[in-house]
């Protein structure tokens, strides 16, 4: 039966004889449909690399807007993405968003078929792509109904990490399918060496680049049928007690991501530049960013009937000072993981796949560096790792507490983005910047290895400084502004690369986290703490957290 009725997971004895099999079975569902949303998410970290090597007639800067576009448009559909679960159904909302995912893939499949293809369609697509970044808060917050509270802890582990190897498993697989012709079509003929996990590909070789958006039809086409016969729908009163019928479903989620689409648009309208397919007012993306976000949540709100209802109960987060407070410390764990997945492959083909020397007393950045690593056989360590060691840090943070944890990450991580900036510097001055890199990518490991860790630990503070009837929409609006990272990084490092200076976007992220540092010893490791007391709506006391991050009545 598709909906239910009934759905008490805290009853132990319904939990045993009905609940686990149906949780356990939605779970494994959920886990592979997000995996899937954020390969096409960020697939053109890949994809960039490889139009360079097969000469696509686009500059570097332009193929770093892509990635930009499909990491701001991703991170602004997971803001009504957060809310989908209660208004839509948990089979309705996973199904449809992991069906929408086969429009950017099919068409991006078609796109690389063709040098000529204008940047508008590549751009549109990459648009389209950020289906996938907004899918994370609808399963996120689907999952976490159908476990016991004392169990929620590990679904969400197993969901959120196994969901993130989605970018480890297209950093993987799209180099390898490009290799051969799996789905037909003519190949390309390699400009530059490219590769994969296993080795460099010459020069001169052949590359089916199309198959990089066709091959997650194999994996979309029966997730969507596993989606719509093998997932449920709660009823209940906590869950979704006025569900609409299907069809209504889908338009309000439809209807709800179109504001999201459209929001972000207009937000890269204002800030590409014209010979980008913008408007050529060069809006700085910090104010591009707090524009589209307030404009999604006012829109949204603005809507008629149960979504309006809905929203403004859920909305309510927004006046406890620790919502805005761990969205930045979320920002700078996930933000960074998911910016650098994003720009690392692209950042080092352009840093080290290029000689940089003097021509005629000017520096030059366009010859090709032969002894150069292979991008696509590096690239997909450092989401590995950060994906991989995820868990690692809630396990630790249960242990030490939650801002501990993330207080030691965010040291390592101002001290390796500096050391990443340093080796970058020197990379971007040399004929040889090979041999630089050695040290340059293990630091870089360094950081994604940081962020995982704190990414864990900020999970077991959200779930533990905020009462429970705000930690699920806190946790959805932080995933939401922390996804900013995948438009922001990207965006900066490639503005840093056309500057000639790329360590300077390295030198900023570490000052940001130096910030972060102050942040979260002020609000949750300082010895005096009465001003961050938090006025409890479901008990009506005031509460302030612990150094592990837990409340206390003071």
């Amino acid at each position: 039966m598709a909906d239910l009725q009934k759905w008490d997971v805290e009853d132990t004895r319904f939990w045993e004889s009905e609940g686990k099999k149906i949780a356990t079975r939605n779970l494994w569902i959920s886990i592979p449909s997000l995996l899937c949303g954020f390969a096409v998410w960020l697939y053109w970290g890949i994809i960039t690399v490889q139009m360079l090597n097969l000469g696509f007639p686009f500059a570097q800067s332009e193929l770093f807007t892509l990635t930009a576009i499909a990491g701001l448009t991703g991170a602004t559909l997971r803001i009504p993405s957060s809310f989908f679960i209660r208004l839509c159904g948990g089979r309705n909302t996973i199904f449809f968003t992991t069906a929408l995912l086969m429009i950017p893939a099919v068409g991006t499949g078609i796109a690389l078929q063709d040098k000529n293809t204008p940047l508008w369609v590549f751009q549109a697509l990459a648009l389209l792509s950020g289906f996938g970044g907004g899918n994370f808060a609808s399963s996120m917050s689907n999952i976490s109904f159908f476990f016991p509270k004392k169990q929620q802890g590990l679904a969400l582990g197993l969901n959120a990490g196994l969901g993130n190897f989605g970018v480890t498993t297209m950093q993987i697989l799209i180099p390898l399918v490009m290799t051969f012709g799996l789905f037909g079509g003519d190949a390309m003929i390699l400009e530059n060496t490219s590769g994969t996990l296993i080795g460099k590909i010459p020069a001169g070789s052949e590359t089916w680049i199309h198959n990089a958006g066709y091959i997650w039809l194999v994996l979309l086409i029966p997730l969507a049928f596993a989606g719509w016969f093998g997932m449920n729908n709660i009823r209940s009163q906590e869950v979704s007690p006025d569900l609409p019928n299907t069809v209504v479903s889908f338009g309000m989620i439809a209807g709800m991501l179109l504001i999201g689409f459209v929001t972000a648009a207009v937000g890269l309208w204002l800030l590409l530049p014209e010979s980008a397919n913008g408007s050529g007012f060069g809006v700085p993306k910090e104010i591009v960013m707090v524009l589209v976000i307030g404009s999604t949540v006012f829109w949204l709100k603005m809507l008629p009937g149960a979504i309006r209802t809905s929203l403004i109960r859920q909305y309510k987060i927004f006046n406890n000072p620790h919502t805005w407070v761990m969205s930045v410390i979320y920002t700078m764990t996930f933000g960074s993981f998911i910016g650098f997945a994003a720009s690392f492959p692209l950042a080092i083909k352009v840093i080290f796949g290029y000689q940089h020397i003097v021509v005629d007393g000017v520096m030059t950045h366009d010859t090709i560096n032969v002894n150069g690593p292979s991008a696509l056989m590096y690239a997909w360590m450092g989401p590995f790792i950060g994906a991989l060691i995820r868990p690692v840090g809630g396990w630790i943070a249960d242990k030490l507490g939650g801002a501990l944890v993330t207080q030691i990450c965010s040291v390592v991580m101002v001290a390796s983005a500096l050391g990443v900036a340093y080796y970058m510097k020197a990379a971007y001055n040399s004929a040889t910047p090979e041999e630089v890199f050695l040290p340059f990518f293990l630091l870089f490991l360094v950081l994604f290895a940081a962020t995982g860790i704190g990414n864990g630990s900020t999970f077991r503070t959200i779930a533990m400084v905020f009462p429970k009837e705000q930690a699920g929409p806190v946790l959805g609006w932080t995933s939401a502004v922390a996804a900013y990272g995948a438009f922001y990084i990207p965006k900066v490092i490639g503005e840093q690369i056309t500057a000639t200076t790329p360590e300077v976007a390295l030198i900023g992220f570490a000052a940001f986290y130096a910030v972060c540092i102050g942040i979260n010893w002020w609000f949750y490791l300082r010895k005096n703490r009465a001003e961050t007391l938090v006025h409890c709506p479901h008990c009506g006391e005031d509460f302030a957290p612990h150094k592990d991050g837990e409340f206390y009545n003071p």
